[in-house]
């Protein structure tokens, strides 16, 4: 039997993760029209943009070569985001998963510092390798773009190097350019260790929002 790429609904306690669809764009549109002066390095469509957006994705999708996701906020019930699984890596038998990356990730700017970020990524993780048992997990940013670099040492990703002209720039005025990639992994090995650590990060946080609170709550 040969791998199925794709995921099911992942839920958190600060996030929800929602395969993507169509019905998802306006809230996109909306999360994405918030202020956005984080998005230097990285593409995150403009209103008119976002029903493209979500078609180019869903290409992917039926293709089978990306598993999109939206990040929901679970207070508020909105949109404020997107991740998901890119460019699968097959064992060569071809029924199971060797390694994933995780990317196509932003947050409305609300929404970042909340610890979303955290628990996006620790949900994302915790099924790359819990359920499809992958050995390796990737992430990539411009290697130029600082703020993306230590967010992803923060959820426990180890840096590997720079990979030069990898890929398109995002950067405005850059069209037709090519990118150096800083590239970053966790294995299979180490998942247990960041496992540990993001469910700390994240018991943190929920401790924090709520008063008088001294246990946090579960994960």
């Amino acid at each position: 039997m040969s791998f199925t790429f794709e995921g099911p609904v992942l839920e958190g306690m600060l996030v929800r993760l929602e395969p993507l669809d169509r019905g998802h764009a306006e809230g996109l549109a909306l999360a994405a029209e918030e202020d956005r002066k984080s998005y230097g390095f990285t593409w995150v469509p403009v209103a008119d943009e976002v029903e493209g957006y979500v078609s180019a994705r869903l290409a992917r999708a039926a293709a089978g070569t990306a598993v999109p996701y939206v990040q929901v906020e679970r207070a508020s019930g909105r949109v404020v985001g997107a991740t998901g699984y890119w460019d699968p890596r097959l064992w060569p038998t071809g029924d199971s998963l060797c390694a994933v990356e995780v990317g196509g990730t932003w947050l409305a700017a609300a929404s970042q510092g909340t610890g979303m970020n955290a628990e996006a990524k620790y949900l994302l993780f915790k099924h790359a390798f819990e359920t499809w048992g992958v050995a390796r997990l990737d992430l990539k940013t411009d290697a130029r773009n600082s703020r993306s670099r230590a967010a992803i040492e923060g959820v426990g990703a180890r840096f590997e190097g720079v990979l030069r002209n990898w890929s398109r720039s995002w950067v405005a005025g850059e069209d037709g350019r090519l990118r150096d990639s800083a590239v970053f992994s966790i294995t299979a090995e180490e998942w247990p260790d960041r496992r540990v650590s993001l469910e700390e990060r994240i018991a943190q946080v929920l401790g924090r929002r709520q008063p008088g609170s001294t246990t946090p709550s579960p994960v």
